[in-house]
């Protein structure tokens, strides 16, 4: 017999005991599993007494108390006789005693509070927006509504003629008279009320200590959406290009890109979590994050090339694709790359961090951390800095910023050419100087 360990897909009893059926419960709330009776921790077999009872009692019992139907069979293994559960995943969710228990690793563990109320709605294939508040329609903002309407007219064939109660039918937002949590964050006026962690944060900050502005955004999402763009866009810059003899808007940051990130960040949240939305805004950077990862099959890779749309709030979601603030599922990150490549900058960086995901904007692509990423050395990282606080530099002050000879110099500042990074002004001796390439083409190593 190959030997086998504890892990989790299996277990190990040395007999039988009613406690175990918390084992059960376990496994059937994960992936499954197999449970032998009559083996050591170490999984040597040492036989169990009257295996023929505990083939007869033990699906009877496990159906009794469980309301589920698992494999039971007799092995003989090295000359002992052994039992062997094979427990099935369960579709639905099944408890002990009033208790709700899962494996992690080789062992098992309850399930409390939010994390319980989690895996029941992933059992049950239910979006915590969707379920039912204590909220009357009467909470429903008039305007907000009417502001719907007018927004998903295109899209949705309702009209204001429509009783609210119909409307919101219609959007599966209201259920046995009461709003779903959906319908109280999108349609209430202060749905922080009834759910004081909804709102987002943002904050100018100097450097990661030194706080220069902070806002807290309430209300319902739509109005925390025209919100979030408004204080952006407070304290980030603009200048203005002619174009067909036209004025036009040209900011430091794509707004389609930073709109489609608010709005994905009010979409995918987790609104089970204790947590707000917190956006922070640097000098060079923006930085979104919301609590809540990736919904599972889904990870930072595939966020950058086609994948399947995966809604933790479908109703929410649904309701801003009837609006037109969303166009297709599964491409906003797509879209968020292509905006910033056409403005010459980095692309997002998508990263799942702290309990939740975040997404970083940076301002140009002649910052320390995208620098690193192009593989540069230390020697270059800095004279490229340098550049950009200084205007310009010179072989001679890069050897001396760097301590390093001419020729290394010669050889480094060639490379920053090559690469697209910098450009020369003039051609030899002590007139040459080097600039930053504002407009650098993409080339193989990421520019």
């Amino acid at each position: 017999m190959l030997k086998k360990l504890e892990s989790h897909l299996v277990e190990f009893k040395r007999e039988w005991k009613d406690e175990f059926l918390k084992e059960v419960c376990a496994f059937a709330n994960s992936d499954g599993g197999t449970i032998f009776i009559g083996m050591d921790k170490n999984g040597n077999p040492i036989g169990v007494k009257n295996p023929e009872k505990l083939l007869e009692d033990l699906p009877n019992k496990i159906r009794d108390v469980l309301s589920m139907t698992v494999m039971v069979k007799l092995e003989e293994i090295e000359g002992k006789k052994i039992i062997k559960l094979e427990v099935p995943s369960s579709s639905i969710p099944v408890s002990y005693n009033g208790k709700f228990y899962v494996r992690t690793g080789s062992t098992k563990q309850e399930l409390k509070g939010v994390e319980l109320l989690r895996f029941i709605m992933r059992k049950q294939n239910t979006s915590w927006d969707s379920l039912p508040s204590e909220i009357g329609i009467d909470k429903v903002d008039g305007e907000t509504l009417d502001m719907f309407i007018e927004m998903a007219k295109d899209r949705l064939p309702v009209s204001r003629k429509d009783t609210t109660e119909k409307i919101l039918e219609s959007l599966e937002l209201v259920k046995d008279g009461k709003l779903t949590n959906a319908a109280v964050l999108l349609f209430t006026k202060n749905p922080q009320k009834y759910f004081k962690n909804a709102f987002v944060r943002i904050g100018r900050f100097k450097t990661p200590v030194d706080i220069i502005d902070s806002v807290e955004i309430k209300g319902n999402l739509f109005k925390q959406l025209d919100e979030m763009i408004k204080v952006i866009k407070r304290h980030i810059s603009v200048r203005y290009e002619i174009k067909d003899i036209r004025r036009e808007d040209v900011w430091e940051y794509p707004l389609e890109a930073i709109r489609e990130a608010s709005i994905n960040a009010l979409i995918h949240r987790e609104y089970l979590s204790s947590e707000d939305i917190q956006i922070k805004i640097y000098d060079d950077r923006i930085w979104f994050w919301n609590p809540g990862k990736l919904p599972e099959g889904l990870n930072t890779e595939m966020l950058r090339k086609e994948h399947p749309s995966k809604l933790r709030n479908k109703l929410i979601a649904f309701v801003f694709y009837y609006a037109g603030l969303i166009e297709k599922w599964g491409t906003g990150t797509i879209r968020m790359i292509s905006w910033c490549r056409k403005r010459g900058l980095p692309d997002p960086e998508f990263v799942e961090e702290f309990g939740g995901f975040s997404v970083r904007f940076w301002k140009d692509i002649y910052n320390e951390e995208h620098l690193k990423k192009l593989r540069l050395n230390e020697r270059q990282i800095k004279a490229v800095l340098y550049v950009k606080r200084e205007g310009e530099i010179t072989n001679k002050k890069y050897q001396e910023i760097n301590n390093v000879s001419k020729r290394t110099a010669t050889n480094d500042l060639a490379e920053l050419v090559r690469l697209n990074i910098f450009l020369q002004v003039g051609i030899t001796g002590k007139g040459t100087k080097y600039v930053l390439n504002m407009n650098p083409q993409r080339g193989k190593r990421g520019i």
